[in-house]
């Protein structure tokens, strides 16, 4: 039996439980804290735009920052779900060093900081003995392709004249086919996608991502960009698919590891990685695609 804290009525011998607590807020049919998720969303797309309208640069202060919390979580995540130690401090810095020089260098220097790491990374793990060396040094090297590398991308859509605009075009689509996807999966998600992955993903979900991601990829390189109509349809689309599987590829990675979010450090979210799963494979698709629409 449950014990009950009582408060025991002297005369009537009858013990009276205390006051009910408040009854939590209940997470929204998709899973999530709404209102909380809602709020994060707003302060995080505040800050972004106020980069981007006042120095642009601060921009990739706020990918590198992003990028350096989200590899701490996935280190953390790494070792409380399968033991695997991840060479933190040359993935952190070497991290550091691919955002950073992609803005002057573009490409070859975010490519050069990446072997440079890689290196380091063997070469960190070197004293911790063969056990688990292969697999801690793997997770390393997929560790820093997958959030700076990936990252370094959304940094070079900068540096043109116009990369407010090809920023914006790239947050704008990513946003929309998010919406449009949680909006479409609440209102008449039937069809499970992929249920041993994902199981609140549905294919009705999926139509109102890529319905909302071509729309705004039209608008975006319309208005935005020197682009044409036709583009932003294949903009569009193309970005919902790297986003979609970016948030399917993090659901696999969680259920090997078996957790159910990155961190906790965004209500309504869960971490930073759970914010960066679909915008780090748009990133490299949005610059492949804006430079060869729009060469700079």
């Amino acid at each position: 039996m449950t014990k009950v804290s009582e408060h025991r009525d002297e005369r009537e011998g009858t013990a009276e439980p205390e006051d009910p607590a408040p009854p939590e807020r209940k997470p929204s049919r998709a899973g999530r804290d709404l209102p909380a998720a809602i709020a994060v969303g707003v302060v995080l797309g505040g800050a972004i735009l106020a980069s981007l309208f006042t120095v642009r640069y601060l921009f990739i202060a706020i990918v590198a920052a992003a990028i350096a919390v989200g590899t701490i979580e996935f280190a953390a995540a790494l070792r409380r779900g399968a033991g695997i130690r991840l060479a933190v401090v040359p993935v952190l810095v070497g991290g550091q060093a691919m955002i950073w020089l992609a803005w002057p260098f573009g490409r070859e220097g975010a490519v050069t900081a990446f072997v440079l790491t890689v290196l380091a990374c063997l070469l960190w793990r070197l004293p911790g003995g063969a056990a688990g060396y292969l697999r801690d040094v793997g997770a390393s090297v997929f560790a820093a392709a997958y959030l700076p590398l990936f990252a370094s991308f959304a940094a070079m859509l900068v540096p043109p004249e116009d990369g407010v605009g090809r920023v914006l075009s790239f947050m704008i689509v990513v946003v929309a086919s998010d919406t449009g996807g949680y909006i479409a999966g609440v209102l008449g998600g039937r069809h499970k996608m992929a249920p041993s992955i994902s199981p609140k993903k549905t294919w009705e979900g999926f139509g109102g991502s890529l319905a909302a991601g071509i729309g705004a990829g039209a608008l975006s390189l319309s208005l935005l960009l020197e682009g044409q109509a036709w583009q932003g349809v294949l903009f569009g689309a193309a970005i919902v698919l790297t986003a979609t599987l970016g948030d399917l590829m993090e659901s696999l990675i969680k259920r090997d590891l078996g957790i159910k979010d990155m961190g906790h450090l965004l209500p309504g979210h869960g971490g930073i990685m759970d914010r960066l799963d679909s915008l780090l494979p748009s990133a490299v698709v949005s610059w492949l695609l804006l430079s060869a629409f729009l060469p700079a």
